[in-house]
């Protein structure tokens, strides 16, 4: 075979090689959260008058612009509220490592805010890293929000002025239009949030 045989043969396999790895890569199924549920159409939030931490007035428009992760949850909660805020960070951490940019912010919206001031959030939401948002306010417009994206909380029986509050511990997920996006159920972990978030957060 001369010289230029050869080189039309190693072309002609190039080709084949280049179409069947293009072949494959559109017919491989894209990437899907592990654990996170996202839903085909997300949902609008509705309006509320809240405080922020700073102790400034926000609404509906706070949770535009960004990606938002939020938990509802109290101060004094004992367990799951400063293991949850903890993973959370974590997986932030995590993110921000690997590379990966724009990082989701943590955002506490408090079912306590009878005793959870934005002086109280600040200083809590702090703990846990820069950026976060603490969320607290009247509660008729914690409700409005806790309805709209299925979140439970009650306050237990007061003894000697001492109480809790029972609440849902899933992580709900914003888009940056300010939309119900996604979720994750508890119990959570650091390593399904840093696998899931960019795969939901690549969408538009």
């Amino acid at each position: 075979m001369n010289p230029r045989s050869v080189l039309i043969a190693l072309v002609a396999l190039i080709a084949i090689a280049l179409g069947t790895w293009t072949s494959y890569r559109l017919m491989s199924p894209p990437p899907v959260p592990r654990t996170a549920t996202v839903f085909p159409a997300s949902a609008v939030l509705p309006e509320f008058s809240l405080l922020d931490q700073y102790g400034n007035a926000i609404g509906r428009e706070v949770f535009t612009g960004q990606w938002d992760l939020v938990f509802f949850g109290f101060t004094h909660c004992p367990d799951i509220c400063p293991l949850t805020m903890q993973t959370l960070a974590n997986a932030r951490q995590r993110l921000a490592e690997s590379g990966h940019d724009p990082l989701p912010r943590i955002v506490l919206v408090s079912v306590d805010p009878e005793r959870d001031t934005p002086d109280v959030m600040s200083q809590y939401v702090d703990y846990f890293g820069d950026d976060n948002l603490g969320i607290t306010g009247e509660l008729d417009e914690v409700r409005k929000l806790t309805k709209s994206l299925g979140i439970y909380f009650e306050k237990t029986a007061v003894v000697d002025d001492a109480y809790s509050v029972d609440h849902s511990a899933i992580v709900i997920v914003l888009n940056p239009r300010g939309e119900f996006h996604a979720l994750f159920s508890a119990p959570h972990d650091v390593a399904n949030f840093v696998h899931d978030l960019p795969i939901i957060m690549a969408q538009p």
